[in-house]
Protein backbone atom coordinates (compact mmCIF):
# COMPACT_ATOMS: atom_id res chain seq x y z
CA UNK A 1 0.00 0.00 0.00
CA UNK A 2 1.44 3.37 -1.00
CA UNK A 3 2.05 6.16 1.47
CA UNK A 4 -0.96 8.56 1.22
CA UNK A 5 1.27 11.51 2.16
CA UNK A 6 4.60 10.95 0.39
CA UNK A 7 7.52 13.13 1.42
CA UNK A 8 7.73 16.01 -1.08
CA UNK A 9 10.88 16.38 -3.16
CA UNK A 10 12.31 19.89 -2.89
CA UNK A 11 14.79 21.65 -5.15
CA UNK A 12 16.54 25.01 -5.02
CA UNK A 13 17.20 27.35 -7.94
CA UNK A 14 20.24 29.43 -7.03
CA UNK A 15 23.29 28.23 -5.12
CA UNK A 16 24.46 31.56 -3.72
CA UNK A 17 24.36 32.56 -0.06
CA UNK A 18 20.55 32.51 0.20
CA UNK A 19 20.25 29.30 -1.80
CA UNK A 20 22.78 27.50 0.37
CA UNK A 21 20.82 28.41 3.50
CA UNK A 22 17.67 26.95 1.94
CA UNK A 23 19.57 23.82 0.92
CA UNK A 24 20.70 23.37 4.53
CA UNK A 25 17.20 23.77 5.94
CA UNK A 26 15.71 21.32 3.43
CA UNK A 27 18.47 18.78 4.05
CA UNK A 28 17.92 18.99 7.81
CA UNK A 29 14.13 18.70 7.59
CA UNK A 30 12.48 15.36 8.35
CA UNK A 31 9.45 16.45 6.32
CA UNK A 32 11.05 16.79 2.89
CA UNK A 33 13.66 15.26 0.61
CA UNK A 34 16.33 17.47 -0.94
CA UNK A 35 16.33 16.48 -4.61
CA UNK A 36 18.34 18.95 -6.65
CA UNK A 37 19.99 22.34 -7.04
CA UNK A 38 20.46 24.45 -10.15
CA UNK A 39 22.66 27.47 -10.75
CA UNK A 40 23.71 29.32 -13.88
CA UNK A 41 27.27 28.61 -12.70
CA UNK A 42 27.57 24.81 -13.09
CA UNK A 43 30.63 24.64 -10.83
CA UNK A 44 28.79 26.38 -8.02
CA UNK A 45 25.80 24.07 -8.45
CA UNK A 46 28.07 21.01 -8.39
CA UNK A 47 29.84 22.21 -5.25
CA UNK A 48 26.52 22.80 -3.48
CA UNK A 49 25.19 19.43 -4.62
CA UNK A 50 28.26 17.68 -3.22
CA UNK A 51 28.02 19.53 0.10
CA UNK A 52 24.31 19.01 0.68
CA UNK A 53 23.88 15.61 -0.96
CA UNK A 54 21.64 16.16 -3.97
CA UNK A 55 21.71 16.29 -7.76
CA UNK A 56 23.22 19.23 -9.64
CA UNK A 57 20.60 19.88 -12.31
CA UNK A 58 21.87 21.17 -15.64
CA UNK A 59 18.74 23.19 -16.45
CA UNK A 60 15.52 24.44 -14.92
CA UNK A 61 13.67 21.76 -16.88
CA UNK A 62 15.82 19.06 -15.32
CA UNK A 63 15.31 20.65 -11.90
CA UNK A 64 11.54 20.58 -12.41
CA UNK A 65 11.61 16.93 -13.48
CA UNK A 66 13.32 15.96 -10.21
CA UNK A 67 11.10 17.85 -7.75
CA UNK A 68 7.56 18.50 -6.54
CA UNK A 69 8.33 21.98 -5.26
CA UNK A 70 11.14 24.49 -5.51
CA UNK A 71 12.65 27.46 -3.75
CA UNK A 72 13.78 30.31 -6.00
CA UNK A 73 16.86 32.03 -4.56
CA UNK A 74 18.27 33.68 -7.66
CA UNK A 75 18.93 37.44 -8.08
CA UNK A 76 15.74 39.50 -7.90
CA UNK A 77 15.92 40.41 -11.59
CA UNK A 78 15.51 36.70 -12.41
CA UNK A 79 12.69 35.95 -9.95
CA UNK A 80 9.91 36.34 -12.49
CA UNK A 81 11.27 34.21 -15.34
CA UNK A 82 12.55 31.44 -13.05
CA UNK A 83 9.47 31.26 -10.82
CA UNK A 84 7.14 31.45 -13.82
CA UNK A 85 9.02 28.60 -15.52
CA UNK A 86 8.75 26.37 -12.45
CA UNK A 87 5.09 27.19 -11.80
CA UNK A 88 4.24 26.41 -15.42
CA UNK A 89 6.11 23.12 -15.02
CA UNK A 90 3.68 22.20 -12.25
CA UNK A 91 5.80 22.87 -9.16
CA UNK A 92 4.78 24.67 -6.00
CA UNK A 93 7.16 27.58 -5.50
CA UNK A 94 8.60 29.65 -2.66
CA UNK A 95 10.35 32.67 -4.16
CA UNK A 96 12.67 34.90 -2.15
CA UNK A 97 11.65 38.49 -1.46
CA UNK A 98 11.00 40.84 -3.11
CA UNK A 99 8.67 38.71 -5.19
CA UNK A 100 9.73 40.41 -8.46
CA UNK A 101 11.14 43.68 -9.75
CA UNK A 102 7.80 45.15 -10.87
CA UNK A 103 4.23 44.86 -9.64
CA UNK A 104 3.21 43.73 -13.15
CA UNK A 105 5.57 40.77 -12.87
CA UNK A 106 4.21 40.00 -9.39
CA UNK A 107 0.63 39.97 -10.65
CA UNK A 108 1.69 37.70 -13.51
CA UNK A 109 3.17 35.15 -11.08
CA UNK A 110 -0.06 35.25 -9.06
CA UNK A 111 -2.04 34.65 -12.24
CA UNK A 112 0.11 31.69 -13.27
CA UNK A 113 -0.10 30.14 -9.80
CA UNK A 114 -3.89 30.47 -9.79
CA UNK A 115 -4.26 29.07 -13.30
CA UNK A 116 -1.97 26.13 -12.57
CA UNK A 117 -3.43 25.60 -9.06
CA UNK A 118 0.04 25.87 -7.54
CA UNK A 119 1.19 27.19 -4.16
CA UNK A 120 3.07 30.49 -4.46
CA UNK A 121 4.73 31.62 -1.23
CA UNK A 122 7.14 34.54 -0.89
CA UNK A 123 10.12 34.68 1.47
CA UNK A 124 9.19 37.57 3.72
CA UNK A 125 11.14 35.88 6.46
CA UNK A 126 10.32 38.21 9.35
CA UNK A 127 6.68 37.08 9.27
CA UNK A 128 8.01 33.81 10.68
CA UNK A 129 10.32 35.34 13.25
CA UNK A 130 9.20 33.86 16.61
CA UNK A 131 9.30 37.34 18.18
CA UNK A 132 6.88 38.64 15.54
CA UNK A 133 4.59 35.65 16.05
CA UNK A 134 4.65 36.38 19.79
CA UNK A 135 3.95 40.09 19.20
CA UNK A 136 0.77 39.24 17.33
CA UNK A 137 -0.61 37.65 20.49
CA UNK A 138 -0.63 41.02 22.30
CA UNK A 139 -1.79 43.29 19.47
CA UNK A 140 -4.91 45.31 20.15
CA UNK A 141 -5.09 48.57 18.18
CA UNK A 142 -1.60 49.68 17.10
CA UNK A 143 -1.58 53.38 16.23
CA UNK A 144 2.10 54.30 15.92
CA UNK A 145 5.14 52.35 14.69
CA UNK A 146 8.88 53.05 14.88
CA UNK A 147 10.96 50.60 12.85
CA UNK A 148 14.71 50.47 12.30
CA UNK A 149 16.54 48.01 10.06
CA UNK A 150 20.25 48.73 9.69
CA UNK A 151 22.91 46.49 8.14
CA UNK A 152 26.62 46.60 7.54
CA UNK A 153 27.31 46.93 3.81
CA UNK A 154 27.80 43.73 1.83
CA UNK A 155 28.10 43.38 -1.97
CA UNK A 156 25.02 41.15 -2.22
CA UNK A 157 21.56 42.21 -3.45
CA UNK A 158 22.87 45.33 -5.16
CA UNK A 159 20.49 44.72 -8.05
CA UNK A 160 17.81 46.30 -5.84
CA UNK A 161 17.70 49.34 -3.56
CA UNK A 162 17.57 49.29 0.25
CA UNK A 163 13.77 49.58 0.24
CA UNK A 164 13.32 46.39 -1.77
CA UNK A 165 16.29 44.72 -0.08
CA UNK A 166 15.63 45.46 3.61
CA UNK A 167 12.66 47.73 4.31
CA UNK A 168 10.25 45.51 2.39
CA UNK A 169 10.30 43.04 5.32
CA UNK A 170 8.83 45.72 7.56
CA UNK A 171 6.42 46.94 4.91
CA UNK A 172 5.02 43.42 4.65
CA UNK A 173 4.54 43.21 8.42
CA UNK A 174 2.95 46.68 8.57
CA UNK A 175 0.48 45.87 5.79
CA UNK A 176 -0.41 42.56 7.43
CA UNK A 177 -1.20 44.40 10.69
CA UNK A 178 -3.01 47.43 9.29
CA UNK A 179 -4.80 45.47 6.58
CA UNK A 180 -4.60 48.43 4.21
CA UNK A 181 -2.25 50.40 2.00
CA UNK A 182 -0.88 53.76 3.20
CA UNK A 183 -2.82 56.83 2.11
CA UNK A 184 0.16 59.17 2.46
CA UNK A 185 3.86 58.51 1.79
CA UNK A 186 6.80 60.75 2.62
CA UNK A 187 10.29 59.47 1.90
CA UNK A 188 13.88 60.47 1.37
CA UNK A 189 16.88 58.36 0.48
CA UNK A 190 20.29 58.49 -1.14
CA UNK A 191 22.87 56.16 -2.71
CA UNK A 192 26.09 55.93 -0.70
CA UNK A 193 27.99 52.78 -1.59
CA UNK A 194 26.06 51.63 -4.65
CA UNK A 195 24.15 53.19 -7.54
CA UNK A 196 20.82 52.66 -5.81
CA UNK A 197 19.43 54.08 -2.55
CA UNK A 198 21.40 52.60 0.34
CA UNK A 199 19.63 54.50 3.11
CA UNK A 200 16.00 55.56 3.35
CA UNK A 201 13.78 57.36 5.84
CA UNK A 202 10.03 56.94 5.41
CA UNK A 203 6.84 58.15 7.06
CA UNK A 204 3.59 56.37 6.21
CA UNK A 205 0.08 57.44 7.17
CA UNK A 206 -2.70 54.84 7.10
CA UNK A 207 -6.48 55.30 7.27
CA UNK A 208 -7.75 55.91 10.80
CA UNK A 209 -4.74 57.88 11.97
CA UNK A 210 -2.20 55.05 12.07
CA UNK A 211 1.34 56.33 11.45
CA UNK A 212 4.63 54.49 10.86
CA UNK A 213 8.20 55.79 10.72
CA UNK A 214 10.72 53.48 9.08
CA UNK A 215 14.48 53.74 8.64
CA UNK A 216 16.51 51.31 6.58
CA UNK A 217 20.23 51.39 5.82
CA UNK A 218 22.74 48.99 4.35
CA UNK A 219 25.59 51.41 5.02
CA UNK A 220 25.61 51.21 8.81
CA UNK A 221 28.40 50.34 11.24
CA UNK A 222 26.00 48.18 13.25
CA UNK A 223 23.23 45.68 12.70
CA UNK A 224 19.87 46.72 14.12
CA UNK A 225 16.52 44.99 13.62
CA UNK A 226 13.85 46.55 15.85
CA UNK A 227 10.15 47.29 15.74
CA UNK A 228 8.33 49.35 18.34
CA UNK A 229 4.60 49.90 18.33
CA UNK A 230 2.29 51.91 20.52
CA UNK A 231 -1.33 51.02 21.18
CA UNK A 232 -3.82 52.24 23.81
CA UNK A 233 -2.25 51.70 27.24
CA UNK A 234 0.73 49.76 25.95
CA UNK A 235 4.11 49.96 24.24
CA UNK A 236 5.43 46.80 22.56
CA UNK A 237 9.08 46.36 21.58
CA UNK A 238 10.36 43.63 19.26
CA UNK A 239 13.99 42.80 18.59
CA UNK A 240 14.06 40.64 15.48
CA UNK A 241 17.69 39.62 15.91
CA UNK A 242 17.45 38.63 19.58
CA UNK A 243 13.97 37.18 19.05
CA UNK A 244 12.48 38.87 22.07
CA UNK A 245 9.27 40.80 22.65
CA UNK A 246 8.41 43.03 25.62
CA UNK A 247 5.09 44.71 26.44
CA UNK A 248 5.19 47.78 28.69
CA UNK A 249 2.05 49.26 30.18
CA UNK A 250 0.60 50.98 33.24
CA UNK A 251 -1.38 48.98 35.79
CA UNK A 252 -4.41 50.08 37.83
CA UNK A 253 -2.08 51.71 40.38
CA UNK A 254 -0.43 53.76 37.65
CA UNK A 255 2.74 51.76 38.01
CA UNK A 256 4.81 50.87 34.97
CA UNK A 257 4.56 47.16 34.25
CA UNK A 258 7.16 45.44 32.06
CA UNK A 259 6.01 42.08 30.80
CA UNK A 260 8.20 39.88 28.59
CA UNK A 261 6.05 38.12 26.01
CA UNK A 262 6.90 34.39 25.80
CA UNK A 263 8.85 33.58 22.63
CA UNK A 264 9.66 30.07 21.43
CA UNK A 265 12.97 30.78 19.74
CA UNK A 266 13.66 29.04 16.45
CA UNK A 267 15.36 29.79 13.15
CA UNK A 268 12.84 31.82 11.08
CA UNK A 269 13.99 30.15 7.86
CA UNK A 270 13.03 26.74 9.26
CA UNK A 271 9.67 28.08 10.48
CA UNK A 272 9.03 29.55 7.03
CA UNK A 273 9.94 26.26 5.36
CA UNK A 274 7.56 24.33 7.61
CA UNK A 275 4.80 26.78 6.67
CA UNK A 276 5.58 26.15 3.00
CA UNK A 277 5.37 22.40 3.55
CA UNK A 278 2.05 22.86 5.37
CA UNK A 279 0.64 24.72 2.37
CA UNK A 280 1.95 22.06 -0.01
CA UNK A 281 0.26 19.36 2.07
CA UNK A 282 -3.06 21.09 2.76
CA UNK A 283 -3.24 23.20 -0.44
CA UNK A 284 -4.17 26.14 1.77
CA UNK A 285 -3.12 29.68 0.83
CA UNK A 286 0.23 30.58 2.44
CA UNK A 287 0.38 33.29 5.10
CA UNK A 288 2.61 35.26 2.73
CA UNK A 289 1.19 34.51 -0.70
CA UNK A 290 1.89 36.27 -3.97
CA UNK A 291 -0.91 38.77 -3.43
CA UNK A 292 0.46 39.88 -0.04
CA UNK A 293 3.96 40.13 -1.51
CA UNK A 294 2.66 42.17 -4.46
CA UNK A 295 1.09 44.64 -2.02
CA UNK A 296 4.39 45.01 -0.16
CA UNK A 297 6.14 45.58 -3.48
CA UNK A 298 3.53 48.17 -4.47
CA UNK A 299 4.14 50.03 -1.19
CA UNK A 300 7.89 49.86 -1.86
CA UNK A 301 7.35 51.36 -5.31
CA UNK A 302 5.31 54.24 -3.82
CA UNK A 303 8.21 54.93 -1.46
CA UNK A 304 10.77 54.78 -4.26
CA UNK A 305 8.76 57.25 -6.31
CA UNK A 306 8.98 59.70 -3.40
CA UNK A 307 12.71 59.01 -3.01
CA UNK A 308 13.22 59.81 -6.68
CA UNK A 309 11.38 63.09 -6.19
CA UNK A 310 13.64 63.90 -3.25
CA UNK A 311 16.75 62.95 -5.21
CA UNK A 312 15.73 65.26 -8.07
CA UNK A 313 15.12 68.10 -5.61
CA UNK A 314 18.58 67.65 -4.05
CA UNK A 315 20.16 67.58 -7.52
CA UNK A 316 18.48 70.87 -8.42
CA UNK A 317 19.58 72.39 -5.11
CA UNK A 318 23.18 71.34 -5.66
CA UNK A 319 23.12 72.60 -9.24
CA UNK A 320 21.90 75.95 -8.00
CA UNK A 321 24.74 76.22 -5.51
CA UNK A 322 22.42 76.67 -2.51
CA UNK A 323 24.34 74.14 -0.40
Amino acid sequence: MSDPTPTPRLAVAGAGAFGRNHLRVIRDSSRATLAAVFDTDPARAEAAAQEFGCTAARSLDELASLADAAIVAVPTTAHHPVAAHLLEAGLDVLVEKPITVTTEEARDLCSIAARRARILQVGHLERFNPAVLAMRQVLTRPLFFEIHRLSVFTPRSLDVDVVADLMIHDLDILLSITGTMPEEVRAAGIPILSRKADIASVRLAFPGGVVANLTASRASTERVRKLRLFQPGQYVSVDYARQDCVAIGVDENRQVKVQPVPVEKREPLAVQFDAFLDSISTRQTPAVDGIAAARALEAARLILDKIEEHTALVARTLAGGAL
